[in-house]
């Protein structure tokens, strides 16, 4: 079975080879650097496959020394050897296995990150202010870009909704397990008898959409212009720059008034306008395809309540793999490696089984 599947792959890279000669592709560079990552990540596959049967073959060639030779020193030697790459065989095959999960096609794409406020009030918005400078921390330190698409701004700090860009090494592949309802415990600044209160705030993560995933008619779309507002009302800009688009079809509403540029905010709104309707279209796809288990790890179902960040016990609970770690002030700076890291096994895991 996994000589077959190797065996497709060796015949999809003599195709990749012949394609990424074609003038066409070599005139797009997206097309060809798209080919020249899927091909580098074939090669990679292969080669980990092929150094795993030249141990096999040494293996069999040690065997047969033990058999036809009487020399015990010279038996003894390859006793040993076969002990050795018996159990690197084994870590290897295990590895292979992993490598041959069908990877998430939107791993490599840019991410759209989406923040709101949920219940708790004004402190549900100070909450999801401190969720965005932790995606934030995260982004430096993985050297990931963050661009703003989107924001609106809490009366008492914080933000009732903030939508950002992030580009990079897998953005998307990383973030996306951050998908879901983030619960905050703690005593507000507000709380004057010092009483704990619970908050809330969503955050979901978009594949950015490639233009041609995503092809709208025009007719679909209905662009509103008016004047951008922050606080309490206030007009922020003095000009009608504030861009409202509805997709008429599917009712979905995306507004964007950073910008002090109208036609910036209108490309800012389409872009998370199509990363919308591509989550949409992924997710009707996948509703037959995709089990009830692996939504949970992967934070496909957003209403479920992920992750839990309690102030006073100074830990960071995340639900859905049942890790708990005591340092809520690190994980705050930005240091979400180990969460990140162990639902990104827990997802191959659940995959892996599927397979089997």
């Amino acid at each position: 079975m996994i000589e077959a599947k190797i065996d497709k792959m060796r015949e999809r890279n003599q195709e990749l080879t012949q394609e990424m000669t074609k003038p066409e592709i070599l005139s797009d560079q997206q097309k060809f650097g798209k080919l020249a990552r899927e091909q580098n990540e074939l090669n990679h596959v292969i080669s980990f496959y092929d150094q795993l049967k030249e141990i096999m073959g040494q293996i069999e060639e040690d065997q047969k020394i033990i058999e036809s030779n009487d020399d015990e020193e010279l038996v003894a030697i390859a006793s040993e050897e076969i002990d050795e790459l018996s159990e690197k065989r084994q870590e290897m095959e295990e590895e292979l296995k992993l490598l041959l999960i069908p990877k998430d096609p939107n791993d490599s794409k840019n991410a759209i990150v989406e923040i709101r406020a949920g219940t708790g009030g004004d402190e549900a918005g100070i909450f999801a202010g401190d969720l965005y400078r932790m995606y934030s921390k995260y982004c430096e330190r993985k050297n990931l870009k963050k661009e703003n698409l989107s924001s609106h701004i809490s009366e008492r700090g914080g933000f009732k909704e903030i939508i950002f860009n992030v580009r990079g090494e897998n953005p998307y592949g990383n973030l996306k397990f951050e998908s879901g309802v983030h619960r905050v415990q703690r005593v507000p600044e507000t709380e004057t008898q010092g009483r704990i209160h619970t908050s809330a705030a969503s955050v979901v993560i978009l594949p950015e959409a490639e233009d041609v995933e995503i092809e709208l008619n025009q007719n679909d779309l209905r662009v509103d212009v008016y004047r951008s507002s922050g606080p309490g009302g206030q007009s922020v800009n003095t000009t009608d720059s504030a861009v409202r688009i509805t997709h008429v079809p599917t009712g979905i509403v995306v507004t964007c008034q950073d910008e002090k540029s109208q036609l910036k905010n209108k490309n800012k709104a389409m872009k998370v306008l199509k990363a919308r309707l591509l989550d949409k279209a992924k997710r009707e796809q996948n509703e037959s395809i995709t089990s009830q288990r692996r939504d949970m790890v992967a934070g496909g179902n957003r209403s479920a309540k992920i992750r839990t960040y309690n102030f006073p016990q100074g830990r960071v609970t995340d639900h859905r793999i049942n890790l708990t770690l005591y340092k809520l002030d690190k994980v705050l700076e930005g240091e979400l490696d180990e969460f990140i890291n162990q639902l990104q096994i827990a997802d191959r895991n659940l995959k892996l089984a599927e397979e089997t």
